[in-house]
């Protein structure tokens, strides 16, 4: 059953189509098939078709939903040993870019909301950000270290163009020289170089594209609401051209359907002037699984039980693996191939040249007129 109502949120009336949990709608624009319930909900619903044939209708466009969140913190601090950051800022929560095999989906269960359609149409603001991140980096005794920004979830997702959360974020870190990198599927990255570009002279941002395929046709089922291909490789040669280091992540490479693509991902991010790159095998965690599994069946069904399968001689027959460094890498001689042949191509379009650390001796606490620092923020 479909309902439409009106939901408001800081003076907007947006209108969303709802439905019930697990119900599978096809809508245009969007990434997940279906709105599967929360693992956290105490109840789960099942689509029927109760006769009159309405279960399979294409539905209503699916709006998105923007509500404000209070943060009570906007630093978050991890101690994974293979991730090759300590501390992340994520503005928002919920991605509209739709990506189907997002890492990210199954954190809106902590809101009550599917990891699906919910994700990707109902997202969050973090309204407080801006001013809990200047108050967190001028603390007495912080150490700084580059901040990570919008890792999990885009932090140039489409509501970004208006919400400028992000280009908040960035002047604070810009103005006490605060190290930060970012990842974006996104062209709007390009409005910022105004920023980036002089931080890039201090040695105090680095930029990554994540480029998943260069077919525009299966970049549009897969992550319906990111720039095209081409848009990222375009964004890649404005970024260098402006002197901001940028390299490409290809993430995830999903075996059986983008892996092929591997030499020629690397050539066009060289010949569009990326320094690196860097690569993730597809992680299936919590609810992405049964969504990735669903959207091969209906986008790639010739395809569907080649790619599950490979998926699964990569995990040690599992949809996935937990553990560290085989998450994003997985095993076996798959995982092995997969390996060998993104290091060649690296190397081959030099695209292997270690990075840079960033700077960190040039920051700069807020302080007081006078030249005092803040204390007891």
């Amino acid at each position: 059953m479909r309902t439409g109502q009106k939901l408001k949120s800081s003076g907007r009336v947006t209108l969303i189509e709802t439905s019930e949990a697990g119900e599978r709608f096809h809508h245009r624009g969007r990434g997940a098939v279906s709105n599967q319930t929360g693992r956290y909900e105490a109840q789960t619903h099942d689509p029927f078709d109760d006769g009159w044939g309405t279960i399979e209708d294409d539905a209503a466009p699916l709006e998105t939903l923007l509500m404000d969140e209070t943060a009570r913190t906007i630093i978050t601090f991890n101690n994974s040993p293979d991730i090759n950051f300590d501390r992340t800022v994520n503005p928002y929560r919920g991605c509209e870019h739709g990506c189907i095999y997002c890492f990210a989906r199954p954190s809106h269960a902590w809101a009550g909301l599917s990891a699906g359609l919910d994700f990707e149409s109902r997202l969050f603001r973090k309204q407080n950000a801006a001013e809990l991140l200047l108050r967190e980096i001028s603390r007495p005794g912080y150490v700084p270290k580059p901040i990570a920004l919008g890792m999990n979830t885009d932090a140039y997702q489409p509501v970004e163009r208006g919400e400028r959360l992000t280009r908040r974020l960035l002047e604070i870190l810009s103005d006490h020289n605060h190290p930060v990198s970012l990842l974006t599927k996104s062209a709007l990255i390009q409005r910022d170089i105004d920023l980036l570009a002089p931080m890039a002279e201090k040695g105090i941002v680095r930029v990554g594209l994540s480029i998943t395929t260069l077919d525009r046709t299966l970049a549009r089922k897969m992550e319906p609401r990111a720039a095209t291909p081409a848009r990222r490789l375009e964004t890649v040669r404005a970024l260098s051209s402006a002197g901001i280091p940028v390299s490409v992540m290809t993430a995830p490479i999903i075996p059986g359907l983008t892996d092929h693509e591997i030499e020629s991902l690397l050539e066009a991010a060289s010949d569009h002037g990326a320094a690196g790159a860097g690569y993730v095998v597809l992680r299936l965690p919590f609810e992405i699984k049964d969504l990735f599994h669903e959207w091969l069946v209906e986008h790639v069904p010739d395809r569907a039980a080649r790619v599950i399968n490979l998926i699964r001689e990569m995990r040690g027959g599992k949809d996935y693996d937990a553990r560290w460094f085989e998450r994003g890498r997985g095993r076996g001689p798959v995982a092995d191939l997969i390996s060998q042949r993104f290091h060649k191509a690296a190397v081959r379009f030099g695209l292997n040249t270690p990075r840079t650390p960033l700077r960190t001796d040039l920051f700069r606490p807020q302080a007081t007129p006078e030249g005092q620092l803040l204390l007891g923020l």
